[in-house]
């Protein structure tokens, strides 16, 4: 019934082939890999392929395939199937219009650890969605969707495409385990796409996704509208936005640089203080006391996230024309709020958003070091936003218009979700060049998630991507 494809490797091919040899459902064994490694796969066929990701290589994996259904195993990872875990995915391949299934696993690196994976939806569109090691494909589905020629995108385009007319199931059962070594830290992971160095990969993976959203109907053609931004009157042209809890080790150096900020118009600092109780409160009170242009709010209500805390800012009767965000544990470079308010005027746009040199709690530069974002272009960005993480840092945003929107009352994506929807019909203005130092520390909110936490936090942002790609489907309707 079903054929396997492993990647080859040294550590785990072996134990791996072993196991999928000693099932009763796995009829065919295929190695990724070069002609020098035939003496290690004894007993299996080889393809020969040195990007196990292409449309090339998918191509070949198809033209062999002589069973209904196909395992892909997308890394080196040892793989064994728990008690009657292959039938649980043959059974259910069967008995459901799946074109893909995958499931939950247990992790076997350094003691057991539960992985659960979470649904796919529409908005899982970015091309990191963890399925876990272990694809599970229905032949007739793989076969019907090999349309595209990539070098590094084949994969992907595939399950974008299959997704049009198969389902893409979860099983949420622990139905193998999962032995990796030599994995990649989560902070090169989580920075890959703005590396340099992957620039072709990345740019065959906006390419696969701009195809997709056309074929569903959600890619936003190039076209966006200006804003009059003097259109309403404004005593103070921005304000510097800080959301804080509890930071008391670093408001200080984030509320100075901003401080230090020279300009040639009015500016003030909103601090929202969502009821501190470690010593900030007392620090930022001392400060506005001594500093009329540093407004300290602490709000009424007390279930309020992060977006929750920047809606009471914006709505503030002193809140300026421009809205410009400074996390409590970052800092601004000199000048960083001139620049991004020139942007505003030169552009006539409704948000802009800048780059940032990563660094840790001293200021020391991390790698990659400065993360600017320069996949975004002009004619496409707004569409290549739905496939990526995250936009970008510092963002700001003109504030009537924020004020019409409203920010998700959430702790994570409330940024994410704002700028996918004013890139639905405005311009977004990008500034390439650091002004902004994002400090990464054990403090951070996102430092050391667990599996649980960075699931909640994935499923909520791909969420805000399946209710834009709605949006965005509703609005080409509308214009056609």
């Amino acid at each position: 019934m079903i054929t396997a494809v492993i990647p080859y490797n040294k550590t785990n091919l072996k134990d791996t082939i072993s196991n999928f040899n000693s099932n009763n459902l796995i009829t065919r064994i295929f190695i990724l890999g070069d002609e020098k490694i035939e003496s290690d796969i004894s007993g299996c066929e080889l393809i020969k392929t040195d990007k196990i990701f292409s449309s090339d290589t998918l191509k070949k994996i198809s033209e062999k395939l002589t069973t209904e259904y196909l395992i892909f195993l997308t890394d080196d990872s040892l793989i064994e199937f728990n008690q009657f875990g292959s039938e649980r995915f043959a059974s259910l391949a069967e008995s459901t219009p799946a074109g893909i299934l995958y499931s939950d696993y247990i992790e076997k690196n350094s003691g057991i650890r539960l992985h659960p994976v979470i649904e796919y939806q529409t908005g899982s569109i970015r091309d990191d969605f963890n399925f876990g090691p272990l694809l599970f494909f229905r032949a007739e589905a793989v076969k019907k969707h090999l349309q595209s020629n990539y070098n590094f995108a084949g994969l992907y385009d595939l399950r974008l495409n299959i997704s049009t007319d198969y389902e893409i199931i979860r099983i949420p059962e622990f139905l193998y385990n999962s032995t990796k070594r030599n994995s990649k830290k989560s902070g090169e992971k989580l920075f890959e796409y703005v590396n340099p160095q992957n620039s072709d990969k990345q740019l065959e993976m906006e390419a696969a996704a701009s195809e997709y959203l056309k074929k569903i109907g959600a890619y936003l053609k190039p076209g966006i509208k200006e804003i009059d931004l003097e259109s309403i009157p404004f005593n103070i042209e921005a304000s510097i936005i800080i959301p804080v809890k509890n930071r008391v080790n670093t408001i200080k150096d984030a509320v100075e640089s901003a401080l230090r900020q020279e300009t040639k118009f009015a500016f003030n600092i909103i601090v929202v203080d969502n009821h501190s109780n470690d010593g900030t409160t007392e620090i930022l009170k001392d400060y506005s006391s001594k500093n009329p242009g540093i407004i300290h709010i602490v709000p009424g209500r007390k279930d309020l996230g992060i977006g929750g805390c920047w809606n009471e800012a914006i709505n503030h009767p002193l809140c300026g024309r421009f809205s410009v965000q400074l996390d409590s544990d970052d800092l601004y470079m000199e000048n960083t709020l001139q620049i991004i308010v020139e942007k505003f005027k030169e552009e006539k746009c409704a948000a802009v958003i800048g780059s940032y040199k990563l660094t840790d709690f001293n200021q020391n530069e991390i790698p990659p070091g400065i993360i600017n974002h320069k996949e975004w272009t002009e004619s496409n960005g707004r569409n290549n936003a739905l496939r990526i993480n995250g936009f970008g840092a510092p963002r700001a945003f003109y504030t009537p218009l924020l004020r019409e929107i409203k920010i998700p009352n959430v702790s994570y994506g409330e940024d994410y979700a704002v700028c996918l929807e004013i890139s639905r019909k405005y311009k977004i203005g990008r500034i390439f060049e650091p002004v902004y130092i994002c400090r990464r520390w054990e403090g951070n909110s996102d430092a050391s998630l667990s599996i649980e936490k960075d699931n909640i936090n994935n499923f909520y942002k791909d969420k805000i991507r399946t209710l834009e790609i709605l949006a965005r489907k509703k609005l080409n309707k509308e214009v056609e």
